[in-house]
């Protein structure tokens, strides 16, 4: 009788350890999926800030280069003329797609705007900023939170 029990303990042991293991190789596993998903998410995130701050930088461009080499006071002006410049004001609806928009400086001879990511290293890893003339310059963000 005592063989049988200690048969019976040796496969509950071997049952745990094998969960363990299971549980194991599954939360590997799921780490390294939502990894890549975040790094997938980064990269669309990226995509899109860059194309946006090109959009806006091409319609302060074109909007100057119809009034005489002035850009506008607000980004709400290019929405709100007609042809609009732009579909939407970017700054007004921050964040979009995991990035924060401003304008700096959006003054009648100059701009600066840029595209900062909403949590560093989760929604984004560059922080982007386009000048006057659309000159695009990018960096590493840097994570305060």
């Amino acid at each position: 009788m005592l063989c049988k029990k200690t048969g019976l303990r040796d496969n509950k042991a071997r049952s745990l350890v094998t969960v363990m293991i299971v549980i194991a190789v599954t939360a590997l596993l799921l780490r390294t999926t939502v990894e890549q998903i975040i790094k997938l998410n980064i990269a669309q995130n990226e995509s899109g800030a860059l194309t946006t701050l090109k959009l806006v930088s091409t319609a302060l461009e074109n909007y100057a280069k119809d009034h005489k080499g002035v850009f506008p006071a607000s980004l709400t002006v290019l929405v709100k003329t007609s042809p609009a410049y732009l579909d939407q004001n970017y700054i007004a609806e921050s964040p979009i797609k995991g990035y924060n928009y401003s304008c700096q400086r959006l003054e009648p001879s100059s701009y600066s705007c840029s595209a900062i990511p909403a949590k560093c290293r989760l929604t984004g890893r560059l922080s982007y900023t386009i000048v006057t003339g659309g000159s695009l310059v990018f960096e590493e963000c840097s994570k305060k939170d």
